[in-house]
């Protein structure tokens, strides 16, 4: 009876084996770890019972529901160009001032132009032409006036300050002399430049001499007053 029963039970146990080797279980590779985590590839074909259940299909089904945050760029600010300067249309002219003066669709007679001793320009054509005293504007008239007459018909003339003439500062600085005019220069900021007072210096009020049409004058001023080109400023002795 034993030997009877044992053929048996080996076949049952061998029929139970074999339905459990044909159960098959999603098993996750490589592909669908980096699909979970970083996204369908573009252009991939989708993996056989891709869209199964069990643990695998709802991991990637969360991975796939989170979208990754969008950062629109950030606007970039460029700095503005810098203006121009911008001169003084009253400004008057005189010896030591460097001009450029335009004639439009004349490259010979455009050129730069220092106004000398005398106060004048020396430009071909028309010779000398007195700048000192007149406003840029007003010599170019006076350029264009001249071209007029038997040269240019109809002459487009510009005139513009390339550099001003300098100003002058004496007395008790540590470098006296001459030095280039700047826009918007102060009687302070002309000591900074000539070096600062020197020990003896008086440093509440300097003499400042300016001259006009109507000739030069002298002055005793503080030293936030505003210099101009051609300017003299003396700076005197403190006596204690």
């Amino acid at each position: 009876m034993r030997a009877f029963r044992l053929p048996i039970i080996a076949a049952a146990v061998a029929l139970a084996l074999s339905g459990c080797m044909q159960t098959t279980y999603p098993v996750a590779g490589p592909g669908d770890l980096d699909t979970m985590a970083y996204g369908p590839l573009y252009n991939q074909p989708a993996a056989a019972g891709a869209s199964g259940g069990g643990a695998i299909g709802a991991l990637r089904n969360s991975f796939a529901s989170t979208r990754a945050p969008s950062y629109a760029p950030a606007p970039v600010a460029y700095a503005a160009a810098p203006a121009p300067v911008a001169y003084d249309g009253g400004y008057q002219l005189d010896a030591g001032d460097k001009l450029r003066v335009v004639v439009y669709g004349q490259e010979g007679l455009t050129n730069t132009y220092a106004i000398d001793a005398a106060g004048s320009i020396t430009m071909p054509l028309i010779g000398q032409v007195p700048a000192r005293g007149r406003t840029p504007a007003g010599l170019a008239a006076e350029i264009g006036a001249r071209l007029r007459r038997g040269y240019i018909r109809e002459p487009s003339v510009a005139v513009e300050i390339e550099a001003y003439r300098p100003f002058f500062i004496l007395g008790e600085v540590q470098a006296p002399g001459q030095y280039p005019y700047v826009p918007n220069m102060t009687v302070e900021s002309a000591i900074a430049i000539a070096g600062g007072f020197s020990p003896r210096a008086r440093r509440d009020v300097v003499t400042l001499t300016h001259s006009n049409a109507g000739g030069p004058s002298r002055t005793s001023v503080p030293l936030g007053t505003p210099l101009g080109p051609g300017d003299t400023v003396q700076v005197g002795e403190r006596w204690f």
